[in-house]
């Protein structure tokens, strides 16, 4: 029985080129071909022909034909360098937006309910309102955002 790190002989011998490639591997080698445009290694024609290459491809070894003549020698760096981060968070526009609603628009809906009716309110009483409403939702919102900050770089066991 195999441990944990332990290598079977039959993996040893296995091909990596065989396996499936994941999507974030197509994005590094496109990444590795608008390094090549970039360096005039490749035409804008070439680099859309083989873009299209990459995405049609299922494996390493598909991957590595589409890249072999033009990419050989460019160091991986550079070729990440030119990647977006794979990692970064695909609903962050999303995130900005209830940011700004939560910091901008709900604060004024809320002011606008809470203010007291009627012709005799003063234009003192609706600063005030909407000042103290605001300050509250701003405060709240810092407050979330040092508790969610906190607790990302102390995650729980």
């Amino acid at each position: 029985m195999a441990g944990p790190g332990h290598v079977t002989p039959a993996a040893e011998g296995q091909n990596r080129g065989d396996l499936r490639a994941s999507h974030a591997d197509r994005e590094q080698v496109v990444g590795a071909l608008k390094t090549a445009f970039n360096q005039g290694r490749l035409t804008e024609d070439e680099l859309g022909a083989r873009a299209g290459q990459v995405y049609a491809s299922r494996t390493y070894a598909e991957l590595a034909r589409v890249t072999a003549a033009v990419t050989a020698d460019i160091p991986a760096e550079l070729a990440r360098a030119r990647n977006p981060d794979p990692s970064r968070d695909p609903w962050r526009a999303t995130k900005i937006a209830w940011r700004i609603e939560y910091a901008l628009v709900l604060p004024g809906i809320v002011a606008v309910i809470l203010l007291p009716g009627g012709p005799h309110t003063s234009v003192a009483t609706v600063v005030t309102v909407i000042a103290v409403v605001y300050l509250l939702f701003w405060i709240l919102g810092v407050f979330a955002m040092f508790s969610s900050r906190s607790a990302k770089r102390h995650p729980q066991p």
